[in-house]
């Protein structure tokens, strides 16, 4: 039930404005001291290896699943659920009142129904809140990353005497860091995020009892993935041995 974490609204913030104020902090570090740490500038040479071209485009790859894809969609998911939260709260209510004066439950069991129906209602509306400030959060980290290759640049250039391609590199692998070491926490959040505005309320298994438990209820489906990717692997350049596995996987699990 998604009730089981009501506080994860609450943790969404607190986690975002802690990253915020990091970002500040090591944004801080970068242009006054073209150095922000270690663990910044080992982000920066791994993603970033010996061209920055494809620093750029990597990092590009990793904002643009995180603000375009996961964000927009659990933001869009959460309003959608506490919209239609709200709206069925009316029929809810008058579903308990009426088990109520038919005798199926108490009094008691209707009030404790009553408050689960509110608490739900006021989580999916905290939700709603919750996923505007994590796209902000995105949008503010891609400020935060021009903000830091730019300024970066102009300020290694004008007060620390680097020449154009020395601060170019530099503040490139720290923008690039900075923004990874920002974005992937992010990421991870929104994520866990969209996990739960998107599970259906209700279930009492866990979500991967409820994914292995409804694809093992139809064997069809594992029959005809089997066979397609027997298919596949008898294209030419598809390496067969590994199609053949994965195939005779989902095999097993079909008996």
């Amino acid at each position: 039930r998604i009730l089981s974490f009501s506080t994860f609204p609450a943790v969404l913030l607190i986690t975002t404005l802690f990253r915020l104020a990091l970002s500040i902090s090591t944004s801080r570090l970068i242009l006054i001291n073209a150095d922000a740490g270690e663990i910044i500038a080992t982000f920066g040479q791994f993603v970033i290896g010996d061209s920055l071209a494809v620093g750029f485009v990597v990092f590009s790859i990793v904002t643009a699943v995180m603000f375009i894809v996961i964000t927009k969609g659990s933001e869009r998911v959460a309003e959608v659920a506490a919209r239609f939260s709200l709206d069925g709260m009316p029929g809810k209510q008058m579903s308990i009142d009426a088990d109520l004066r038919a005798g199926i439950i108490d009094a008691d069991t209707a009030r404790e129904r009553r408050k689960v129906l509110e608490q739900e209602s006021q989580l999916y509306g905290s939700f709603d809140g919750a996923m505007k400030f994590i796209k902000g959060d995105a949008i503010a980290g891609i400020i935060i990353i021009f903000v830091n290759f730019i300024g970066g640049i102009s300020v290694g250039m004008s007060s620390h005497g680097m020449d154009f391609s020395t601060a170019l590199s530099t503040y490139t692998m720290l923008t690039i860091g900075d923004g990874l070491v920002a974005q992937i926490p992010a990421l991870l959040i929104a994520v866990s995020a969209g996990f739960i505005v998107t599970r259906v309320n209700g279930d009492s298994d866990n979500m991967g009892r409820n994914i292995i438990g409804q694809l093992l209820n139809n064997p069809f489906v594992l029959v005809v993935a089997a066979v397609l990717t027997v298919s596949m692997g008898t294209l030419p350049g598809f390496p067969f041995p590994v199609f053949m596995i994965l195939s005779a996987a989902l095999g097993v699990l079909v008996y």
